[in-house]
């Protein structure tokens, strides 16, 4: 069976591509196509929309976290066994963070030698989409640029004169249009789209959005630009089969996954699941208190939008800072490391949280902090080893209103990056770390099994 894959990016970010790239998903997985996901760049929300569409597991691709060696590494084990691949960019297709374009989607798609889908916003304009399609398409010839989508048509007139221009002067087909929609499908909220997690009904968006794409791109056309996949590594593999069949799960490690906590990477699962981990999923809106476990991992989310029933179930709360008091290893991101302060202050309003640190949590209507980081390792602590740098990325909208806790508490000095407060990261207390940067495990390969590690040397 042929593996064959693509890049689907954008001029910009809310050009549109997350609307394409999850209707394509959607609209293939209807028809039984096995479909592998990828999302590229550090992102829980599109990835956990594309995760639901394919019935299988996103995985992150991010050339800043990982080398072009794992990158390929991962693209390819994951992508064992698919039909179709699916790299979702993001913002614009030649966005980095540099004038050269580092860690641009771009980027990625040159690393990969994947063909690229460019999906266009076409409000109140018609001839100028082939202009910016032109440039894009000259800026750097190395890049296959094999189709275009239009999006946000308003009439046929218009399309017809913007189908008429890309491809006259380009020459690159237009795939397909999708028109201007009375619905707004994923509505907006701080970092980017709402995560299906909290949607109302996220199985009726994506029905909607197999349909659209169905009715409005032609689906045989976008697969066969695809280009064929040489079949994965199998001494690459076999190594990590071999890994995971030998390392039987004996650590069980609470997450937290629910309304309130959504954003873990498919890879950190997966890598402490090959280190030795059973992972037990726990939801702290409705489960009265942790199960017996070894560990609990709290990734990030939206903790600000369940404040209420956060606090209002306390036994749980209760049961977590308990846990922290007798040892339990915790590591926690972001919204995990809100959860363990003292409260949230949202309109007025304080919410009790687990208390484990003495900080009380507020909302900005803007960025407190947005993007990649790299944090030292200044401290001695049970998951990171003293005196290394760890790359990272953190994007959040929380502020710390009052910290009453001392210096020593902070383990990870910022490189690059915001941080807790003062240019450092990292709350620590007992077996707990909490911090506001998320980590990658592809590209921080020894946290899984340090984690795990941790957990064994606490049970003996």
């Amino acid at each position: 069976m042929e593996k064959k894959g693509l890049v689907i990016a954008g001029l910009a970010g809310g050009s549109g591509k997350s609307v394409v790239s999850v209707g394509i998903t959607a609209a293939f997985a209807r028809m039984g196509r096995r479909i592998v996901p990828f999302k590229k760049g550090p992102d829980y929300i599109d990835a956990g929309w594309l995760q639901l569409a394919a019935g299988r597991r996103c995985y992150n691709l991010d050339p800043f976290f990982m080398s072009g060696e794992a990158i390929h590494r991962s693209f390819m084990v994951h992508s064992d066994g698919a039909e179709l691949v699916i790299v979702e960019g993001n913002r614009g297709l030649y966005d980095g963070v540099d004038v050269l374009g580092g860690y641009s989607t771009a980027e990625l798609a040159l690393t990969l030698d994947l063909p690229v889908i460019l999906v266009v916003n076409c409000t109140k304009t018609t001839r100028t989409v082939a202009a910016m399609v032109l440039g894009c398409q000259q800026f750097d010839k190395r890049l296959d640029i094999k189709g275009v989508v239009l999006n946000q048509i308003a009439t046929e007139r218009q399309r017809l004169l913007v189908t008429e221009s890309v491809e006259s002067y380009t020459g690159i087909p237009v795939l397909g249009s999708i028109p201007r929609l009375k619905r707004d499908i994923f509505p907006m909220r701080h970092l980017g789209m709402v995560p299906h997690q909290e949607y109302t009904d996220s199985h009726e968006a994506l029905g909607f959005l197999a349909d659209l794409i169905a009715e409005n791109v032609d689906l045989g056309s976008i697969e066969s630009i695809m280009k064929i996949l040489p079949e994965a590594d199998q001494t690459v593999a076999g190594k990590e089969n071999e890994l995971s069949a030998a390392t039987s799960p004996k650590m069980r490690i609470g997450v937290l996954q629910d309304a309130a906590f959504q954003f873990y990477y498919s890879e950190n699962l997966e890598a402490l699941e090959m280190a030795g981990a059973q992972l037990v999923y726990v939801n702290a809106l409705s489960d009265s208190s942790l199960p017996e476990l070894d560990g609990l991992y709290i990734g990030g989310g939206f903790p600000e939008t369940s404040a209420r029933e956060l606090a209002a179930n306390t036994s749980f709360r209760q049961s977590v800072k308990k846990a922290a008091e007798d040892g339990l290893p915790i590591y926690a991101e972001c919204g995990g490391l809100m959860y363990l302060g003292d409260s949230i202050v949202l309109d007025g309003e304080e919410f009790p949280l687990v208390g484990i640190f003495p900080v009380r949590f507020g909302m900005s209507a803007k960025p407190q902090a947005h993007g990649y980081t790299i944090f030292h390792v200044a401290k001695k602590n049970g998951f990171y080893k003293q005196g290394v740098d760890i790359k990272g990325h953190e994007f959040r909208y929380s502020k710390i209103l009052d910290w009453r806790g001392s210096s020593d508490q902070l383990i990870l000095k910022m490189v690059r990056g915001r941080g807790f407060i003062d240019g450092w990261d990292g709350l620590t207390y007992n077996n707990v770390l909490a911090l506001y940067t998320h980590i990658h495990a592809d590209g921080t390969p020894e946290w899984a099994g340090a984690f795990v590690q941790r957990c064994r040397a606490v049970q003996k």
